[in-house]
């Protein structure tokens, strides 16, 4: 089963953490978007030449919709790349975040797109910045959805590597908790010590990736943990 941010309800209340407060990124919905007019309403539909316009009538580029989106955080949701460079060349503000603290590079991790990814560093976004409501970075959130090429992206771009979230989780440990041990989440764990994360960290209970891997029956992370024991 692929685990989402939209499916942490569920597992919190499956590993004993009924009392979390989930808050999930939110894409604009068919509402949202049919009510969108001026720069919200071309960031989601991608249309460059109607943004182009609209920065020559001095639009105000961090105007935020009913969930604190700015036009950077509309295009990052519906994947509009060459949209995000036009805001950026305006000179949108590369690092802003919703009102749940996502930003451009959060939001598509989570969407596995790392030409966005990509995009998003190189026009001044900040791999190593705290995000979303469980006091995150985009790291956490790529290893916690198997997002392996995306987690490879953050690690070169200096993604802080044992960033502990509010949950008491760092990329590790999420790489082994909220994944099935997979394909997707082995390479996403292979990457993460590859790069020298600290395998060693343990959650707020004190327990480590490996006793995690070992508690789950995940034969291939318990390898893989067990090589890098100190």
């Amino acid at each position: 089963m692929r685990v989402t941010f939209f499916a942490l309800p569920l597992l919190f209340g499956l590993i004993g953490l009924e009392d979390a407060v989930v808050q999930a990124q939110v894409p604009p919905s068919a509402a949202e978007i049919a009510a969108y007019g001026g720069l919200h309403a071309a960031a989601a539909k991608g249309n460059v030449a109607q943004l182009r316009q609209l920065v020559e009538q001095r639009v105000e580029l961090e105007r935020r919709d009913g969930h604190g989106r700015t036009a950077l955080h509309v295009v990052a949701h519906f994947s509009h790349h060459a949209f995000v460079r036009e805001l950026a060349k305006a000179g949108a503000d590369m690092r802003a975040q919703d009102s749940r603290r996502y930003d451009i590079i959060t939001i598509a991790a989570v969407r596995n797109d790392v030409e966005m990814v990509r995009t998003a560093i190189s026009l001044g976004a900040d791999p190593r910045a705290i995000t979303s409501p469980y006091d995150g970075t985009a790291l956490i959130a790529a290893a916690h959805l198997g997002h392996a090429e995306v987690v490879r992206t953050l690690i070169a771009a200096g993604a802080p590597l044992d960033h502990v979230n509010n949950l008491g989780w760092t990329a590790v440990i999420e790489a082994v908790v909220l994944g099935n041990g997979g394909k997707p989440h082995q390479d996403t764990l292979q990457a993460l010590l590859d790069g020298g994360a600290d395998a060693e960290l343990a959650d707020r209970d004190g327990i480590r990736p490996l006793e995690h891997a070992k508690r789950r029956g995940y034969v291939e992370m318990i390898r893989m943990l067990s090589a890098v024991q100190k």
